[in-house]
């Protein structure tokens, strides 16, 4: 099930990344400018958004397995359209779809973790599947410029359908459903509605989500400017970017491993706290050596390892701490988390583009920017004194999945 689960969660990141190498490929083919491709990136993390913010409220209804289905149907469909995109504005809205059905596997894979397991076990598990998903990120760069290569960047959205189309098969098969009819609320706009302003009643769980969030906006921005600025402002090739991206994927899978054994003897909150430290120390450096050398090649590289590596003890530790909050709406609880997360990617994925020639500067700040604002969402959810009351109960046990 844990594997499963990965696999829906790492078809958006796939989507995402493969064609990353290929975007130069997709300006000159049709005869759009760089930031009309950046648009299609844009575009995606609009539907990844819409997808998890429209189904979270009705797996909590429907239950787990239909809205999934449907789905994985509607990630086929778009993917295959994207291949056969004859324009920018075709391709700009099969990828907004493309999204939509990506963020329904997301949303529904940690809303069947919220189902199975709760408390430092739940922490642990997203941290685990935060490591099944970090493979994506460090194949999808080398797989999709192998691919583009040869193919072009119509046959990364090749591949993206048939492993869309496997996805499918196996989903349709194996994945139980794991939200009793019990546990369902009422289906209706104004129900979905009522659970949505519920969950974002929650005080804690505003915090936790926008630290999750705005830690995104840190990682997004890096993904985003990453093959402008290695590739034009450092001047490295497009085969050393993949490899630079790959390392800094393996650095932050490689933390969510580490903090998916440290969970068993600290707390979440605790892990959270200091990976949030580490990220906004990192975010200000970066900041401090863009502006003494706007050129320097070393110490980015190495400031982006680190700052990739720091993001890993926030993830799982954020969604866990947030659905926490909110076990009783957790489908609607994990749908507003990814809204928040890819809205934040949506936003900071134009900003650091426009901003290109002007180095690795525009990059930085809209970094340190975001880093500096998920501190602020994390003091929001009560600092000492919440830790101090989550110490006092004792966690919940419950099977993790299989």
């Amino acid at each position: 099930m844990l594997w499963m689960l990965g696999a829906l969660s790492a078809i958006g990141p796939l989507a995402t990344d493969m064609y990353l190498p290929a975007l130069p490929q997709v300006g000159d083919d049709l005869g759009v400018s760089a930031s009309a491709v950046q648009l299609t990136l844009t575009a995606f993390m609009v539907g990844l958004a819409l997808g998890q913010l429209a189904v979270g409220p009705l797996s909590d209804g429907l239950g787990r397995r239909r809205p999934l289905r449907v789905g994985l149907v509607l990630l086929v469909g778009a993917a295959a359209i994207c291949a056969l995109a004859p324009s920018g504005a075709v391709l700009t809205v099969a990828r907004l779809v493309q999204g939509l059905g990506s963020g329904v596997g997301m949303v529904i894979a940690r809303a069947v973790v919220a189902d199975r397991v709760t408390g430092p076990q739940a922490a642990r598990t997203f941290s685990l599947l935060t490591v099944i998903v970090g493979v994506a990120p460090i194949v999808a760069p080398l797989f999709g410029g192998a691919i583009a290569g040869p193919a072009g960047w119509r046959g990364v959205f090749v591949v993206l359908t048939g492993l869309s189309v496997v996805l499918l098969a196996v989903v349709w098969r194996h994945v139980p459903e794991t939200l009793p009819a019990g546990r369902r609320h009422p289906v209706s706009v104004r129900e979905c509605a009522r659970n949505i302003v519920a969950v974002v009643s929650v005080r804690r769980y505003r915090g936790y989500a926008a630290a999750f969030a705005l830690t995104y906006g840190v990682i997004f921005g890096y993904i985003s400017a990453s093959p402008f600025v290695v590739q034009e402002v450092m001047g490295f090739s497009p085969t050393a970017f993949s490899v630079i991206f790959t390392c800094n994927a393996v650095g932050l899978t490689c933390a969510n491993a580490v903090n998916s054994r440290l969970v068993g003897r600290y707390r979440p909150r605790a892990l959270l706290t200091w990976g949030i430290a580490a990220v906004s120390t990192v975010a200000a450096v970066m900041v401090v050596v863009v502006v003494i050398d706007p050129a320097g090649r070393r110490p980015l590289l190495v400031i982006m390892f680190v700052l990739a590596g720091a993001t890993g003890f926030v993830f799982g530790n954020a969604a866990a701490l947030a659905l926490d909050q909110v076990r009783d709406r957790s489908g609607t609880g994990s749908a507003v988390l990814g809204a928040l997360q890819f809205s934040v990617g949506a936003v900071v994925s134009p900003l650091v583009i426009t901003g290109t020639a002007a180095g690795a500067l525009p990059m930085a700040l809209v970094i340190f920017t975001c880093a500096m604002l998920a501190v602020l969402a994390l003091a929001a959810t009560g600092g000492k004194r919440h830790a101090a009351q989550a110490a006092t109960k004792a966690p919940e046990e419950a099977p993790a999945p299989e």
